[in-house]
């Protein structure tokens, strides 16, 4: 079995201490590949340092809704834009291959936490589809309570290499809205939740080839390790829930999940 984390921020510092050791062990088991998600400039550089040691590991660079107190004006959204886009040629310039950067993300819209800088994120995020736009590369999205502006936004500015939803909100239009724009569906713990509503309706909404598996790491840990800190070998937990639900067996779940993330991502 082959299991590939489409989202997971080893590059958080809550695995300062044993990052080098809790990788070699996500190898040893069953996880083949998985991505690490910057969220802002510095994050986006600590990912690309990760993924330039281990042959299997790809990252995804960009600036989150959550990660913009810094940024104002319009000349700070453009140097952000540009900082984003350096790390992503040097990337494709260096023996680190061309495709260690897989995708812009996270980028998206976030009105839980914020909601009175919706102007900006939303700049923020339309700026960053051009970006992948011009780079051809896909766009990963963090949407939470925004999930009209996100869609309307999408179908506005069209991204030529669609993308991910990750940790895919549990709500019926948002998944129906983004497998019909053509989008892939990233599903995290959330879904092994007692109280997560809808958990296996959305399951059995996505089709075999837009879904895939992620577990958020540090966060977000599923049943039956809740509330520990999360990393990517729980994503195993998330495949068999999936699994149960559509009537399969986690090999396949994994078998049809890997190949979609090396669809979307162009990993080869």
């Amino acid at each position: 079995m082959n299991l590939f984390d489409s989202h997971a921020h080893y590059n958080d510092e809550k695995f300062d201490k044993d990052r080098n050791n809790i990788i070699e062990e996500t190898f040893k088991n069953y996880v083949s590949r998985f991505i690490v998600a910057g969220y802002d400039v510095e994050s986006s550089k600590k990912a690309i340092d990760i993924v330039k040691k281990y042959e299997k590991i790809h990252a995804i660079v960009g600036i989150s809704p959550n990660d913009i107190e810094n940024i104002h004006t319009k000349e700070d959204i453009d140097k952000s834009i540009e900082e984003i886009k350096k790390l992503i040629i040097d990337s494709r310039n260096t023996n680190c291959g061309e495709n260690k950067v897989v995708a812009v993300g996270e980028i998206g819209l976030d009105y839980y936490w914020e909601k009175e800088n919706k102007n900006l994120q939303q700049k923020m995020f339309i700026e960053q589809i051009k970006l992948a736009n011009e780079l051809e590369l896909p766009i990963v999205i963090h949407t939470r309570e925004a999930v009209m502006d996100t869609i309307k936004i999408l179908k506005e500015y069209p991204v030529h290499k669609k993308g991910i939803f990750h940790c895919c909100p549990l709500n019926r239009e948002l998944v129906k809205e983004g497998i019909k724009l053509g989008y892939y569906i990233s599903l995290s713990g959330i879904i092994t939740y007692k109280n997560a509503k809808n958990a296996e309706e959305i399951i059995n909404m996505i089709p075999e080839d837009r879904i895939l598996i992620e577990t958020d790491s540090p966060y977000l840990a599923p049943e039956p390790v809740r509330g520990t800190r999360n990393n990517c070998m729980n994503v195993k937990y998330v495949a068999k829930k999936i699994a149960d639900t559509k009537g399969m067996t986690i090999d396949k779940i994994a078998q049809i999940t890997y190949n979609n993330a090396c669809n979307i991502f162009n990993i080869i």
